[in-house]
């Protein structure tokens, strides 16, 4: 690559430098939002603890959580540590889950923010040479403001195309010769179905696509290379924390370096809120350590996940964290059984299926149900009524061979089940397991 790092004094710096600007700005950090929010002041005297408490990071076990539901009982103003006239910008949650989540940012939040997508960008390999193509949604969400920003700071030429209008989408990616893609990895996949039907895939320039905002898995990573004639990189963030860019994939293409020098990781236990040492397995906790506007002291993010600090050939010293396994508050028990949806895309597209499916739950009686739909593929749409049906059977005994559980399999006609362009909708839960009074 012509350029490994866009900031490498910060990327390739010690572990024992790392160390010093994280305890030096946490402390900061802490002064901060206990000088200027009574919401986070009120949370440290209820867990006993005050500014001078904290010396550095060795000290944040002794800092209360923040979850989802401290920022929706602050909304919209109670987390803001700056003066309403110093923020610029909000970017917000979709609200799927219940009140929106709104972020605010300084222009120096911004600007570092913007760092650390450029960050990611050049790991792919980005250069002011290259035409990046931006299909993250604009507006509220912050992938597509995110990646924009990280673009020009590169010197890339920027296609800020947002989501959706397909034909717009290949009609710039081939005549302005894109060559790094950002989006959906359920857009990307949708992106190269259209590009085959369509007859275009020589006249497509890619060579990198950054893919983040939902899981998605090996099978279907190499899946999307393989369709593209690109390498595909995963991006982590958090509206809450940032955006895209709170951590990033390089060439190695084995986890996710951690920007540490703006957000803290820590992995718990979920069930305890104990921290766990390197390489466990656990819930990723973020705090961030340069944010004016908005900074979150250990923010519960429900990602699953392990962090690694072996060293990584791209020469980064940034810790990775690897690619999320699940979430402790997405994770679908049926029967008595863990289950997450990534663990049924892998068997499909390991029995060569396409990443087109549905999962749908329900509960009949006492007894939980599982369903399967998944679109055929061209080598299947001519097969016979009975090899359709041995091939949901193969699916049927792989899956329970991976969950344990049974489910219904089945096949159904191509572009049946809706297309998404933003995030894609796995799964439908139709059990009534809470008290909703």
């Amino acid at each position: 690559m012509e350029k490994r790092y866009y900031q490498k004094e910060i990327e390739t710096a010690s572990r024992e430098q790392l160390r010093a600007w994280q305890d030096e700005r946490l402390v900061k950090t802490v002064n901060h939002v206990w000088t200027n929010n009574e919401y986070y002041r009120n949370k440290m005297k209820n867990q006993g603890v005050e500014p001078g408490d904290i010396n550095g990071v060795e000290d944040l076990w002794k800092l209360p959580f923040l979850t989802k539901d401290d920022l929706r009982e602050a909304y919209p103003f109670g987390l803001m540590s700056k003066p309403m006239a110093d923020c610029v910008r909000i970017q917000s949650t979709s609200g799927t889950t219940g009140k929106r989540v709104i972020a605010f940012y300084t222009q120096h939040d911004i600007d570092l923010w913007e760092d650390c997508c450029a960050r990611s960008i050049v790991a792919v390999g980005g250069t002011r040479d290259d035409v990046c193509q931006v299909c993250y949604g604009y507006g509220l969400f912050t992938g597509g403001p995110g990646l924009n920003g990280g673009s020009h700071k590169v010197g890339c030429l920027t296609l800020p195309m947002s989501s959706g209008n397909t034909d717009r989408q290949l009609q710039f990616m081939t005549d302005l010769g894109a060559t790094i893609i950002c989006c959906t990895p359920s857009y990307a996949a949708y992106l190269a179905e259209s590009i085959e039907e369509r007859g275009l895939r020589d006249q497509i320039r890619l060579k990198a696509g950054i893919f983040g905002a939902e899981a998605w898995t090996e099978e279907m990573r190499r899946d999307i290379e393989n369709r593209l004639g690109l390498k595909a990189y995963d991006i982590y963030g958090l509206t809450e924390i940032s955006g895209p860019g709170v951590s990033f994939e390089c060439e190695e293409q084995t986890g996710m370096h951690i920007n540490e020098d703006h957000f803290y990781p820590e992995i718990i236990d979920p069930k305890t809120g104990k921290v766990l040492p390197m390489g466990s397995k656990g819930e990723l906790v973020f705090t961030s350590l340069t944010k004016e506007a908005f900074p979150l002291l250990r923010y519960r993010t429900k990602d699953i996940c392990v962090l690694s600090d072996k060293p990584c050939s791209c020469g980064r010293t940034l810790v990775k964290m690897s690619k999320p396994m699940g979430r402790s508050d997405d994770m679908m028990i049926i029967k008595g059984v863990n289950v997450f949806p990534s663990q049924i895309e892998m068997v499909l597209l390991n029995q060569g299926l396409t990443s087109n499916y549905q999962i749908i739950v329900d509960r009949k009686g006492s007894s939980d149900t599982l369903e399967v739909l998944v679109e055929m593929t061209p080598e299947l749409f001519s097969d016979t009524l009975g090899a359709l049906t041995q091939k949901e059977a193969q699916i049927t005994e792989a899956l329970k061979s991976m969950l344990g559980i049974m489910a219904k399999v089945t096949i159904v006609e191509p572009k049946s089940i809706v297309r998404s362009e933003g995030k894609a909708v796995r799964v439908i839960d139709k059990r009534k397991l809470y008290d909703n009074k």
